[in-house]
C-alpha cells in the first residue's frame, strides 16, 4: 500500500456540511488494522487534535478487528470524521449485518473485550447502524459538541445482540 504524506494512497478527504472527513477502504487483512491506526493517527495530527491518538488508534484497532474476522466482503471501509473542532468520529463499515454486543469477559477470557474497551473509551458514545448489506460501527472522541448539520441524526444500538 502506497503512502502519500503519511495517508495511504486511496484515502479520500471531503469536506460535506461544514464538516471534514477521511476515508479508506481495505482489505479483509490483519495487515488493514495497521493501515487503519495510522490513518488515523495522521489525520489526528493534522487536525491538531494528537491528544486523540493514542485512543482512536485502540478505537480503530478493535472495530477494524472485529470487522476484519467477518469477511463478509471484499473490503471494508474505514473513516474518520471530525464532527467539531476537537470531537471526531471513526467508523469502520463491513459486509456482516451481526451487530456488536457488548459482553461481560471474565479473566479466564481470550477475547470479548473489545467492544467493552471502545464504550470505556467513548463514555458510552458509540454504537452501529444495519445497513441493507452490513453495517457501521461508530464512536465518538472528544468534545461533545457537534458542529451544524444537515444530515438526519444517526439512530444507534450499542447493545443489540
Amino acid at each position: 500500500m502506497a503512502f502519500t504524506a503519511g495517508i495511504p494512497s486511496g484515502a479520500v478527504t471531503a469536506a460535506t456540511s461544514g464538516t471534514e472527513s477521511v476515508g479508506l477502504d481495505l482489505p479483509y487483512r490483519a495487515e488493514s488494522v495497521s493501515a487503519a491506526r495510522r490513518l488515523v493517527r495522521v489525520q489526528l495530527a493534522a487536525w491538531g487534535l494528537d491528544y486523540l491518538v493514542e485512543d482512536a488508534q485502540v478505537i480503530v484497532s478493535e472495530l477494524a478487528t472485529n470487522a476484519a474476522k467477518t469477511g463478509c466482503r471484499m473490503q471494508m471501509r474505514v473513516e474518520i470524521e471530525r464532527l467539531a473542532e476537537t470531537a471526531v468520529q471513526i467508523r469502520v463499515t463491513d459486509g456482516c449485518r451481526v451487530l456488536p454486543v457488548m459482553v461481560k469477559a471474565d479473566g479466564q477470557d481470550e477475547g470479548g473485550r473489545g467492544i467493552a474497551l471502545v464504550h470505556h473509551l467513548t463514555h458510552g458514545r458509540w454504537g452501529a447502524d444495519q445497513l441493507p448489506d452490513g453495517k457501521t460501527v461508530h464512536a465518538e472522541l472528544g468534545a461533545v459538541a457537534r458542529m451544524p448539520s444537515t444530515a438526519a441524526p444517526n439512530v444507534t444500538c450499542s447493545a443489540t445482540p
